[in-house]
């Protein structure tokens, strides 16, 4: 039943997102998207775009976003998706739940001891590594178009074959610059991107 494998995908998923949200971005798509096919790429990169605007953790967000998108593709109607968001939202939550209403008590109480930094030591550059996965997924053709070498046809025929591939990289660098280096709120970013998509897409 596909409740069942949506409750053990995304339970899985939880147990194993060590870094919040980006770090399971690449786990739900190696799921979701290549494993069952219950999304295509440019439905997970869509998801991933809205679970970023809409208030809350992204992990979660994504998660609810597929629950409901993977039944609306497999025929089921709207209710059962929204049954789909719910199953999926609880398995992604449960694990974190009950590990810490396990080990919160304890944690506080042996941070220090040597076998609990050594075993933080090793899941830092692991996450680091898990978000950086993340972000490699989604520099791929849905977001940034096709690159094709036109050159030997004329500047012009490369501009408009690659057309969506150029402002998208230069939307990438106005955007890491300005969140980086000039300050620039992320808010305001968001919705410049968004005024920049419409009018060039």
């Amino acid at each position: 039943m596909i409740y069942l494998l949506l409750f053990y995908t995304f339970f899985k998923i939880g147990l194993f997102g060590f870094g919040g949200g980006y770090a399971m971005l690449s786990l739900i798509q190696g799921e979701v998207v290549t494993k069952y096919h219950w999304l295509s790429p440019s439905e997970f990169t869509d998801i991933v775009a809205i679970s970023q605007m809409t208030p809350g953790p992204i992990g979660i967000n994504s998660a609810t976003y597929v629950g409901y998108t993977s039944l609306i593709n497999a025929g089921y109607g709207h209710i059962l998706g929204i049954l789909g968001s719910i199953t999926s939202t609880i398995a992604v939550v449960l694990p974190s739940f009950i590990l810490m209403l396990i080990i919160s008590k304890f944690f506080i109480k042996y941070q220090k001891h040597p076998y609990i930094e050594a075993v933080f030591s090793g899941l830092r550059p692991a996450i680091v590594g898990l978000i950086a996965a993340a972000a490699l997924v989604l520099m791929d053709a849905e977001n940034f178009g096709h690159f094709t070498n036109a050159f030997p046809n004329g500047l012009a025929n490369f501009y408009q074959t690659n057309y969506q591939f150029i402002w998208s990289v230069l939307i990438f660098m106005a955007v890491f610059i300005g969140t980086r280096w000039l300050k620039v709120n992320p808010i305001l970013m968001i919705v410049l991107c968004g005024v920049a998509g419409f009018i060039l897409y």
